[in-house]
């Protein structure tokens, strides 16, 4: 019996899996990450509500991994595969990056469980390139070897951002005046939808509708009130913030898709693209994607997908628990 998981700065979705089940989990649930103090209290609360018994952990953590440990990026914790093992007394504990287990599931993902942006010439040997905008930007790619694919973790989301235009050099500009790191996930995530929004109204004074303001000043989130608000009126504050937000992630998309020569597709994962689909296909995401000089032609051939199944990276994560158990 495997215990998977996916563990994010905001949610974590933890199943169980079966020696031979395929990857249809005997028991799932997804979980709020700030209401625990750690991975093993999470961990904890999931077998004994549910009285499981599993004996080995396959872990995706929203972080870098190291040594068989991964602080995660967006919350106070550390996930310690020794101390997990340890604790529960797993035969094994596998950890992961979360954007790598996505990637891992990709090659295992149904046509019902993408949407195609454009279908571009997929190259049957080329590598595959993840990004994904969430809480933060994740990003990851696949190589293929004479075996089949293999996964590889990045960091790229915290890359500096590179303005494509005279608006975003305003926008770089302010993103310095904030005294943090100027990367592509400061934009590319949740938070950084809801910087670009107060860009743009404070660019416009006196345009933010009263009641918006109130419903931004009372959400903690802010990124799925501008997203509903963009979807309703794609001219308004809110639209444009999301177009914006599209513009930045393809062209970032198309950078990632250079450096690992994704001529087997690029994938953007996550849980704000598929709430957004209206604008990744109408939007300037694709046009940003390609705009990259002499390599256009390139990229214009490359396949890009949405992913829509939200269990991606947990299907990776046992994906990989179960052939090495």
């Amino acid at each position: 019996m495997l215990l998977a998981g996916d563990i994010g700065g905001t949610k974590s979705r933890l199943a169980v899996f079966a020696d031979g089940g395929g990857r249809t989990p005997l028991h799932e649930e997804l979980l709020p990450s700030a209401r625990f103090n750690g991975a093993e209290a999470l961990i904890r609360e999931f077998l004994d509500s549910r009285g499981l018994f599993v004996d080995r952990a396959a872990l995706a953590v929203a972080g870098p991994v190291a040594d068989g440990r991964a602080p995660v990026t967006n919350l106070p914790w550390v996930v310690d595969a020794r101390k997990i093992g340890q604790s529960f007394g797993f035969k094994s504990v596998v950890l992961m990056n979360d954007l790598a287990a996505t990637a891992r599931a990709v090659p295992l993902l149904e046509p019902t469980q993408l949407l195609t942006l454009s279908p571009g010439e997929r190259a049957a040997c080329g590598g595959i390139a993840v990004i994904a905008p969430g809480t933060g930007l994740g990003e990851a790619f696949l190589t293929r070897d004479g075996k089949g694919y293999q996964e590889h973790a990045s960091e790229g989301g915290h890359a500096d951002f590179a303005p494509a235009d005279e608006l975003e050099a305003d926008l770089l500009q302010r993103l310095r005046g904030e005294g943090a790191h100027a990367s592509y996930e400061r934009l590319c995530s949740g938070p950084g939808l809801g910087r670009i929004y107060a860009f743009f109204r404070d660019r416009a004074p006196g345009a933010e509708p009263a009641d918006l303001a109130a419903r931004l000043a009372a959400g903690a989130d802010t990124a799925p009130i501008i997203v509903e608000t963009a979807l309703a009126n794609r001219q308004s504050l809110c639209g444009a913030a999301v177009e914006r937000f599209v513009s930045i992630l393809g062209a970032e998309a198309g950078n990632l898709a250079l450096k690992v020569l994704a001529t087997g597709g690029v994938y953007l994962g996550g849980g704000i693209a598929p709430r957004i689909l209206p604008f990744l296909e109408q939007g300037p995401f694709l046009s940003s994607f390609r705009a990259k000089g002499r390599m256009t032609d390139l990229l214009s051939r490359i396949p890009v997908h949405v992913i829509l199944e939200p269990r991606a990276a947990l299907i990776g994560a046992a994906d990989r628990g179960l052939r090495e158990s």
